[in-house]
């Protein structure tokens, strides 16, 4: 468990902090290398999961890939607004740092 100062979000009066207390001891981690997001009027779905290849059936041709989705978290909109500054911020930061992330893959390959 970790103690740490944090200023509250910006609806509260400037210049006030919270003490947060992180309880990690139900912690998991989980990787994925793909999402999905759904939404309704009052929240975000963001399902995380695994890209698997599956190599052709006999007498096809065409490989295919599942999306095993391994884990589902639920925000309501003001957390998944936070959450997708906080990515921004953090995604702009890396690239300053490593260079541009290039999501084309076509472009990654090396020529």
């Amino acid at each position: 468990m970790v103690d740490e100062n944090v200023d509250k979000p910006a609806e509260e009066p400037v210049g006030q902090q919270m003490r947060i207390r992180l309880d990690e001891r139900e912690m998991k981690t989980v990787y994925a290398n793909a999402f999905r997001t759904n939404g309704t009027a009052e929240e975000v779905m963001l399902d995380f999961g695994l890209n698997l290849a599956v190599p052709p059936a006999p007498g096809q041709t065409q490989p295919e890939i599942t999306f095993q989705i391994t884990d589902r978290v639920i925000l309501n909109y003001y957390s998944a607004k936070r959450l997708a500054i906080t990515l921004s911020q953090l995604i702009r930061r890396h690239e300053e740092q490593f260079g541009t992330l290039e999501l084309d893959v076509n472009k990654r390959r090396a020529k």
